[in-house]
């Protein structure tokens, strides 16, 4: 195993691991739900803001009910503190189910009502085309989210646009509010369809740090997708690809035996 590799396999585990106890802790006390999404997009956005986002970068998440993933991510780079966090979801915070902008520079936009996020990234791409400045826009999104025809119409003004900036990331964990993303609205082989706008598609597993580390590497720059296959609840055994934590809070016991999964990690 090359030396990256082993910075990777060391380092960013033990980030993420980190990052997902806090996930836990911060969700358990506030008593909020969404906890599934979470897990599943954590890794991609703790490798993100921990090796690619660059000071020119921009970064959108669309699937704001993943709100939670987003906030730790923040907290694991020190943007945000733990008293911050400890106001999650709680009268007056900044830090609501949905992210919220205009409080720190990370949070362009307030998201979560879904199929809103790719429209927003695309315009910053365009954006900084138009005045010629540097940096990658990047956007979070879900599978489920792409039931909206808004992002359909975002990719065709991506691609007409030849948007040299803006990498959208799909975190495909096959499973949205009422069912499997085949039985509500089966759109197999979505990567197949972004292809045919021409946009080049990378297909990784969203949880494996070497293999998201090696998609990145070939993908930084210009218009590209990256369909990352999840598991709703990743690393909690008795969340794992379940819908019902696409809702459901923890109880006091579950948080322990969840937290006690997450240390042996």
């Amino acid at each position: 195993m090359k030396l990256g590799e082993l910075e990777i396999q060391h380092g960013l585990l033990e980030a993420v691991r980190k990052a997902k106890l806090r996930l836990l802790k911060m969700h358990y006390e506030s008593g909020v739900g969404h906890i599934g999404g979470n897990l599943s997009s954590l890794d991609l956005l703790i490798y993100l803001f921990h090796r690619v986002l660059g000071e020119d970068d921009r970064f959108v998440l669309s699937k704001g009910h993943a709100a939670g993933s987003l906030y730790v991510a923040l907290w694991s780079i020190g943007k945000l503190s733990d008293s911050d966090l400890q106001q999650f979801h709680k009268e007056g915070t900044k830090l609501s189910g949905h992210p919220a902008s205009g409080w720190i520079p990370e949070i362009d936009f307030s998201t979560g009502s879904l199929g809103h996020g790719l429209s927003l990234a695309a315009g910053l791409g365009l954006g900084k085309m138009l005045m010629s400045q540097s940096g990658q826009i990047y956007c979070l999104m879900s599978d489920g989210e792409w039931n909206e025809g808004s992002n359909w119409e975002a990719l065709i003004f991506a691609a007409h646009h030849k948007l040299s900036n803006l990498t959208f990331i799909i975190d495909a964990n096959h499973l949205q509010g009422f069912g499997t993303t085949r039985e509500v609205a089966n759109l197999d082989s979505i990567a197949n369809k972004f292809r045919s706008f021409g946009v080049p598609t990378h297909e990784i597993d969203g949880h494996n740090l070497l293999e998201i580390s090696q998609c990145f590497s070939e993908s930084k720059r210009g218009l590209n997708a990256i369909v990352a296959n999840t598991k709703k609840g990743s690393g909690i055994s008795f969340m794992e690809n379940k819908m019902e934590w696409h809702y459901l809070p923890m109880t006091e016991l579950q948080y322990i035996r969840a937290v006690e999964e997450v240390s042996k990690q």
